[in-house]
């Protein structure tokens, strides 16, 4: 079937690091079932002579690890399933078809979820592959804009790839051309927020597979400069210090007040952010859709 794919030995972590350039064993599914991008269901073969059920903890295990819904244990001879949302397990007379697998696992319609689907990952040929709780981290994300949620916080340590769910957010939304009017008519408009500029140096040389015509880094001394923001692209990296315009006599800037509203009232607690605009960002013209903040500490997103 179209948009269906079966991954063998589906590699879901490299192995616990031991020390000494060396790793313990590699956690493998034997068989994961995707549709339209998105992880559906693992399968645990065993042998033709083993019990039917001796993969059920296996594949129970690699399911709550992939936070998939549906799980498979088989010998050959029969299968068995397990339902991991309501706990129903047994055997079954076949497996699913895709489109089942899609319609039990999303039984309610959204439209914005389905474009964020039909949207694929950016891999570049697979040589960037992100981690298990990567997947999750940026699914659990484009499933809550998709139900209209406007803030959303993600909180992750450090090294474990918060650009790269950035930039997979951004791709998704940039290719599936989601805005705040929720009408996919045009590509959206990004603002990355960094609180230094080597994290913004950073974000804009890890998304160099969008259009080179879509990527903006802004600099406050272009800024001071030109008397102007540029305008003109789709993306758009700066530090806090661009959108922070004083009141002569006060000690805050403007943009203060919005960002700790957004952040739980510690913007530099956040590595990313998706925080509402503020009043310095009108600078842009036109408030951007989407506003990722980075900050040392911390990872968030908001619409």
């Amino acid at each position: 079937m179209p948009d269906s794919r079966v991954r063998r030995e589906y590699e879901i972590a490299p192995g616990r690091i031991e020390g000494f350039g060396r790793r313990g064993g590699r956690l493998k599914a034997d068989y994961v079932l995707e549709f339209r991008n998105t992880k559906l269901a693992v399968v645990e073969a065993k042998a033709w002579d083993e019990a039917l059920t001796e993969g059920v903890g296996q594949a129970k295990d690699y399911a709550g690890k992939l936070e998939v819904r549906f799980t498979y244990s088989t010998n050959g001879q029969g299968i068995y399933g397990i339902d991991m949302q309501d706990g129903t397990e047994g055997e079954v007379p076949a497996f699913p078809t895709p489109e089942e697998l899609w319609n039990r696992t999303f039984a309610e319609q959204n439209d914005w979820r389905d474009r964020f689907a039909a949207v694929p990952f950016q891999d570049s040929n697979r040589r960037f592959e992100g981690r298990y709780y990567q997947d999750i981290a940026i699914d659990r994300t484009l499933s809550a804009i998709a139900d209209g949620q406007q803030r959303i916080l993600l909180t992750l340590a450090t090294g474990t790839g918060k650009t790269f769910i950035a930039f997979q957010l951004a791709w998704k939304l940039f290719q599936s051309r989601w805005s705040l009017t929720r009408e996919p008519r045009r590509r959206p408009r990004i603002l990355f927020l960094a609180d230094r500029n080597i994290l913004a140096n950073q974000a804009f040389n890890s998304f160099s597979a969008f259009p080179e015509d879509a990527l903006v880094r802004i600099q406050p001394a272009d800024i001071k400069k030109k008397g102007k923001v540029p305008k003109n692209g789709s993306l758009f990296f700066t530090i806090f210090q661009t959108f922070m315009t004083e009141k002569p006599g006060t000690r805050h800037s403007r943009a203060e007040p919005a960002l700790a509203k957004a952040t739980g009232g510690n913007p530099l607690r956040l590595r990313v952010a998706w925080v509402p605009a503020c009043e310095g960002m009108t600078k842009l013209g036109t408030p951007p859709d989407t506003i990722l903040v980075n900050t040392h500490p911390t990872f968030s997103t908001s619409s």
